[in-house]
């Protein structure tokens, strides 16, 4: 198999995703999950993601649709189409599944994968008021907060980017 086909092959449907990793869990295997835009990937991303990999032995990522970072982020979002963002993410060694969907929230996704852990970065503090934490709370799975990589922020990147193009 090529290497492109390889990467392609990890980009799933959430229903097919949901019989894999029946399967997956059934041999006893830990699931884990993360979500986010992942418009601009930077060292912050790369130290959360791999930490999150390594909490289990399946590692899936909900990637957030252009049309839900557009709802979240606003119209100048995102700056990466979702099949590029996609793509970047599975090429990744560590990461085995990338699932696109297009809610604000991952709570039904999360229904589907059933994670045994959900990561979330340390700004997120504030996790039980959401969605997806009633829906992680039906399904079973734990929460696991990943401390900041100080210094790296997509919106910094941003205006970083954007500052040298008005000058």
């Amino acid at each position: 198999m090529k290497s492109i086909d390889k990467v392609r092959s990890k980009i799933v449907p959430r229903e097919t995703l949901g019989k894999i990793l029946e399967k997956k869990r059934s041999a006893g295997q830990k699931i884990i999950f993360t979500n986010g835009c992942f418009d601009i990937l930077h060292r912050g991303h790369i130290e959360y993601l791999t930490t999150a990999a390594d909490l289990g032995n399946i590692f899936v990522i909900g990637l957030n649709s252009d049309e839900s970072v557009r709802r979240l982020k606003g119209e100048s979002r995102p700056a990466v189409d979702e099949e590029s963002r996609a793509m970047k993410l599975a090429s990744f060694e560590f990461v085995d599944y990338v699932v696109v969907f297009s809610e604000d929230s991952p709570s039904d996704l999360i229904r589907v994968i059933r994670p045994d852990y959900w990561v979330k970065g340390a700004d997120y503090q504030h996790y039980k008021e959401l969605p997806e934490y009633r829906a992680l709370m039906e399904t079973g799975g734990k929460v696991k907060i990943i401390p900041f990589v100080e210094g790296f922020s997509t919106t910094d990147i941003f205006s970083k980017i954007l500052g040298q193009v008005k000058k």
